[in-house]
């Protein structure tokens, strides 16, 4: 009976955040029409199965995306119909998953109760279900690069080697939903580096496991590459897309006082003379308009040098902002609806104290906690280089708002800790005023 009461706060979290969800897809994704990226990853998925080609337009194969979401996609697509409500639906479950994995960790570091108070707070935070009824990667890769920092924390608790497959797994499919993923196996050595001098973890125990992780997580990755190798006669990784990014980042309409200021603006908009040079340009010229995009950026950026250090605050702050500017999400397509005028006046009401909460708990978990939360302190940093390197927007810090609210649990633990030593500083100061009046 013990056994099972321990998976009644995870089954009840479980069915909150899922209602929630559900609930948001229902009421303020109802009817909710791809555009964009979402369309992008939607055809693509259809043109999988259809012409089994992972391309955007068919017989013309593409590296300009990630191969993991429009897979499953399609996957759902072909068992329950191409309405992304099924998608969405989906997402729904993974995005209650992260909630599940933000109640675990808490719960290992900093106990049941506050454990509790932190899945119900991930379950309720827009900053993380809003993601749940759109159709780009953020809610996929969100969850599976939590599961791959509590994993890992399992393998510095416990050395086990399933825990260090299992982390190799999740790397991989990271890796396979977003290009940037492989970055991560270099954090990954660097956390190691650091807890093996630290004398955390033996440099046997760190070598071992960063060695499993890097040769599962790689050996997943390499069938596409191999497959993109195969159609570019190049070494792609993953996918292409660094240079339509930077390019879209470093641009006069970014810098100057336009809607697009200090965020990004399609190069159709912004370098319209360029993009004309690849018309219809699919896997064969992919690496090389890659390239050419990321040259004309770093042009731009020598030609602008003084204005950097500005530009680059920008996308610090636009980085830190409550909501997100994306034109097809769901609560920005639909604005009239009464419903996404709740979840638009929640997201500053719950984002901007959970901001400042978990800048708070980060300094107070830094020296008693620092081991247990060194990936997480690591992967928020890593975060904060690439939206500076690219470019700031609030979708760009989707994957570590529950590392956002592990900290924020992290500064109710260090005050609730610090309240309880005063309450009995205070208990044993009065027991001895009494002990001296007896005496007397």
């Amino acid at each position: 009976m013990k056994h099972w009461k321990s998976y009644v706060p995870v089954a009840g979290l479980f069915c909150l955040a899922l209602a929630i969800r559900i609930l948001y897809n229902l009421t303020v994704a109802k009817n909710y029409v791809a555009e964009f990226d979402s369309r992008i990853y939607q055809q693509m998925a259809f043109n999988l199965i259809s012409g089994h080609c992972f391309c955007l337009k068919l017989s013309m194969p593409t590296t300009g995306r990630a191969p993991l979401w429009p897979g499953i996609i399609a996957g759902i697509t072909m068992l329950f119909g191409p309405d992304n409500l099924y998608v969405r639906l989906f997402l729904c479950v993974i995005g209650s998953g992260t909630c599940i994995v933000v109640y675990l960790f808490t719960r290992d570091l900093f106990g049941k109760r506050i454990a509790l108070f932190a899945g119900i707070l991930a379950s309720i935070y827009p900053g993380l279900f809003i993601y749940d009824g759109w159709l780009y990667s953020e809610s996929i890769f969100t969850f599976l690069l939590l599961a791959f920092c509590y994993t890992l924390y399992l393998v510095q608790q416990t050395s086990k080697y399933s825990w260090m497959i299992i982390s190799g797994v999740l790397l991989g499919l990271l890796s396979l939903t977003r290009p940037n993923g492989l970055i991560i196996l270099g954090l990954v050595i660097l956390w190691g580096i650091i807890i093996a001098r630290k004398k955390y973890l033996s440099w046997r125990v760190v070598t071992r496991g960063t060695v499993i992780i890097a040769l599962i997580a790689l050996a997943i990755v390499m069938p596409w590459t191999i497959r993109n190798y195969t159609i570019t006669q190049k070494f792609v990784p993953v996918a292409t897309g660094d240079g339509f990014v930077l390019l879209g980042a470093y641009t006069n309409m970014t810098l100057d006082s336009t809607p697009y200021k200090g965020m990004w603006v399609g190069p159709h908009l912004s370098n319209p003379a360029i993009v004309k040079r690849y018309p219809d340009c699919y896997a064969e010229c992919e690496v090389r308009q890659n390239a050419d995009y990321e040259h004309f950026a770093v042009q731009w950026i020598q030609a602008h040098i003084t204005s950097m250090p500005y530009l680059l605050s920008l996308h610090f702050i636009n980085m830190w902002r409550p909501s997100t500017p994306e034109a097809d999400l769901p609560m920005n397509q639909f604005p009239e609806r009464f419903s996404s005028k709740i979840v638009i006046a929640m997201i500053p009401i719950i984002s901007i104290p959970v901001f400042l909460l978990a800048a708070f708990g980060l300094l107070v978990t830094w020296r008693r906690k620092w081991r247990q939360l060194l990936f997480i302190y690591l992967m928020i940093g890593l975060t904060i280089a690439q939206c500076i390197f690219f470019y700031g927007s609030s979708r760009f810090r989707a994957p570590i708002e529950p590392m956002l609210i592990i900290l924020v649990s992290g500064a109710i633990w260090w005050i609730t800790l610090n309240v309880q030593n005063r309450r009995q500083a205070a208990a044993q100061s009065r027991h001895e005023a009494g002990l001296e009046k007896v005496v007397v």
